[in-house]
């Protein structure tokens, strides 16, 4: 079997099971949309094990810094004083430079997978009715905590995935060697 057909195979089982588990078990808690762009993102930082703590440690970091963005954003008062585009762009543009600079640190270098964190802290932040009132939760309310979480539990999927295709292409491969 070809590692394409392979991964075909592996991802989309896999992507059944993670999406029945967050609408199902998980009682929509976490958003599956985020486990995914997470599951990407293990890929695109070259998978296997690097692969798995990059996404993690870098969709984190982008996740918590935007958290931080959006409650300079929204609590200071400032969006009241200079009017909230302005303000909002002003903080967006702060934390973003904040994201490249972390990169400085081999742990936080793959820019993009911090981007997806931030996008998806500010996406689900922004379809929720209370989600800037909850940045600062203790809790499943608070849209950091919920698209860590989410991204962590996809980039795990992302990992299983790669393994599992792994084993059904070297199952192939095996069975093509044993008949020729």
């Amino acid at each position: 079997m070809s590692t394409n057909t392979a991964l075909a195979i592996s991802v989309g089982v896999l992507g059944a099971v993670a999406t029945w588990l967050f609408l199902g078990p998980l009682g929509g808690a976490l958003a599956i949309w985020a486990a995914f762009i997470a599951w990407g993102c293990f890929f695109h930082c070259g998978g296997k094990e690097h692969g798995l703590q990059s996404a993690i440690l870098c969709n984190a970091a982008g996740a918590v810094i935007a958290g931080i963005t959006l409650i300079v954003a929204t609590k200071t008062g400032l969006a009241d004083k200079l009017g909230l585009p302005i303000w909002a762009a002003i903080c967006v543009g702060i934390g973003v430079a904040a994201m490249v600079l972390l990169a400085n640190i081999p742990l936080f270098a793959t820019i993009p997978a911090q981007v997806y964190g931030f996008a998806s802290v500010v996406a689900y932040t922004l379809m929720t009715t209370d989600g800037a009132a909850n940045l600062t939760a203790a809790s499943m309310a608070n849209p950091v905590i919920v698209i860590i979480l989410s991204m962590i539990v996809g980039a795990v999927f992302g990992y299983v995935s790669e393994k599992v295709a792994g084993m059904l292409a070297g199952m192939g491969s095996h069975a093509h060697h044993a008949k020729a």
